[in-house]
């Protein structure tokens, strides 16, 4: 039997992926949690197989989760569940250290197969992306201003974008306010935006929102 915990901030999705895994016969949901410091208690106490982790979760997010899943005893295989269908965010988790990468909008059944073979120590990509993945990523001509910034300010990109501001940044990463001024100044300079407004419709037209 694959146990599985389901961590994803948006209740009716989670119960959806409960119900979902609940039809298979070779797995069952052990745990869930709603946001990136509940995952990891959860799966201190939680012995699992996979854990299917949301890349975009208040407090600590999906990407910033997979370093510190991976420092845990005996840590399961993290599948990321995305509503981004970007080559390079699932480049991003990989490298972190995700076994696999899967779309919110792919078929039921993929996210079960999924599930299953990184269950068995093997990999997974969105087949949508994969073809994607070989030409998009490494090819810097076309690769996004957003490929360029670092994890640390991709996290900050991601919370400015979503409306927080430096303090509450600073409060969550447990950062000063004044490195989230930095890693701010940094990446706007980076994604070449001028303002607040710049940066969110950058957001927007790349789909990161």
């Amino acid at each position: 039997m694959i146990r599985v915990v389901v961590a994803e901030d948006h209740t009716i999705v989670r119960e959806g992926i409960k119900q979902l895994i609940g039809l298979a016969r070779d797995m069952q949901v052990v745990g869930e949690a709603g946001n990136g410091e509940q995952v990891l208690e959860t799966l201190r106490g939680t012995p699992c197989e996979v854990v299917l982790l949301d890349i975009s979760m208040p407090g600590v997010s999906g990407l910033e989760a997979i370093a510190r899943i991976r420092a845990l005893n005996d840590p399961p295989a993290i599948l990321m569940l995305s509503m981004h269908d970007e080559a390079q965010m699932a480049a991003r988790a990989l490298k972190a250290g995700a076994a696999g990468y899967a779309t919110k909008d792919s078929d039921p059944a993929l996210l079960l197969t999924a599930i299953r073979r990184v269950a068995a120590g093997g990999r997974y990509i969105d087949p949508a992306l994969a073809d994607r993945m070989i030409f998009e990523v490494g090819l810097t001509d076309s690769r996004p201003l957003h490929t360029l910034l670092s994890e640390r300010e991709f996290s900050v990109f991601e919370r400015l974008a979503q409306g927080a501001n430096v303090n509450d940044i600073a409060q969550q990463l447990a950062l000063s306010s004044k490195t989230i001024s930095t890693h701010k100044a940094r990446l706007m300079q980076k994604l070449q935006v001028h303002s607040l407004a710049e940066l969110v419709k950058y957001a927007m037209a790349h789909k990161l929102l």
